[in-house]
């Protein structure tokens, strides 16, 4: 886990800017040709995107496990909650408007 999120950190801070300028670099120094560069390129995006994906679905599993084990209620839960009070305040209302 600690690798998929550095990855998608240092994603998040310009590093695909600098792989690409690196990747051109080694096209201009003729070490690369323009299509394998180009493919590299796509590779190191294409690895970075499953990578973010990887940290969003492992964030959301985290956090799904802490809210479970915390008890607290799912947002379903809390608008069922909020409904009975709703029913509950109009019953009440309707009692106390009959006395």
């Amino acid at each position: 886990m600690f690798d998929v999120l550095r990855n998608a950190l240092l994603a998040g801070f310009g590093v695909q800017d600098k792989v690409k300028e690196f990747i051109d670099e080694l096209v201009k120094k003729g070490e690369l040709n323009e299509s394998q560069g180009a493919k590299l390129v796509k590779e190191w995006s294409d690895k970075a995107e499953k990578n973010t994906e990887e940290i969003s679905k492992g964030l959301h599993d985290l956090i799904e496990k802490t809210l479970d084990r915390m008890k607290l209620p799912s947002k379903s839960e809390f608008d069922k909650m909020i409904e009975k009070i709703n029913s509950l305040e109009s019953r009440v209302s309707k009692i106390e408007g009959q006395k």
